[in-house]
């Protein structure tokens, strides 16, 4: 079993990488929320991984996270679930999201994920709802979705601050220094104005 995998980024797609490992390329699929994790090409990277083995296959699956990875586990573990279905759930709802509605028993927002029928979605919300809390405690849940939503709040500023033609390296920073002083308590158009103060000076 390979449990993480370290090496150079050589092909990245929202679905799968490619990792060079002392000469040798290793494909591993991934949900989208590592994607949006991953360093530009030619970068270190290191994932969590599982090895999924079959008489015809072995592939590799790869999370950002232990948390991402002790989740898609967890999702093996239920009838009908495989890898692909699996990464496909993780890839629907940021994992703060997927963890509260499983909590919730909110089915219609589980059967919101593409590939999920409502049939699997009461199976998600019966089956992980004591399980999920072993993996992931609420307390770590609730940080989790607030630094999921400073996430957005960052990319929607600096994507409209590189839309007034700042380059995005300096748009980045000047809103990180934003966030830092509000403790991430702002809405983005608060964000944009401060951060376009701090750019102008």
């Amino acid at each position: 079993m390979i449990a993480s995998i370290a090496g150079d980024l050589v092909s990245k797609s929202p679905n799968s990488i490619i990792v060079d490992v002392h000469g040798v390329g290793y494909q591993v699929f991934i949900p989208l929320s590592t994607f949006y994790h991953l360093p530009e090409l030619s970068k270190p990277v290191g994932l969590h991984t599982y090895t999924h083995v079959r008489e015809d296959t072995l592939q590799l699956y790869g999370f950002f996270t232990q948390e991402e990875k002790a989740v898609f586990l967890l999702l093996l573990g239920i009838s009908g679930i495989g890898p692909k279905l699996a990464i496909n759930i993780l890839s629907g709802l940021p994992l703060a999201e997927f963890v509260a509605a499983v909590r919730q028993g909110d089915e219609a927002k589980l059967s919101s994920i593409p590939g999920v029928g409502t049939k699997t979605a009461a199976r998600l919300a019966l089956e992980l709802k004591e399980k999920i809390q072993g993996v992931i405690p609420m307390e770590a849940a609730v940080g989790d979705r607030a630094k999921a939503q400073d996430s957005k709040k960052m990319e929607d500023a600096v994507s409209a601050l590189v839309n007034l033609g700042y380059k995005t390296p300096q748009a980045t920073e000047a809103v990180k220094k934003v966030l830092i002083a509000s403790d991430g308590d702002l809405p983005v158009e608060s964000l944009i104005k401060d951060a376009l103060r701090i750019l102008s000076r």
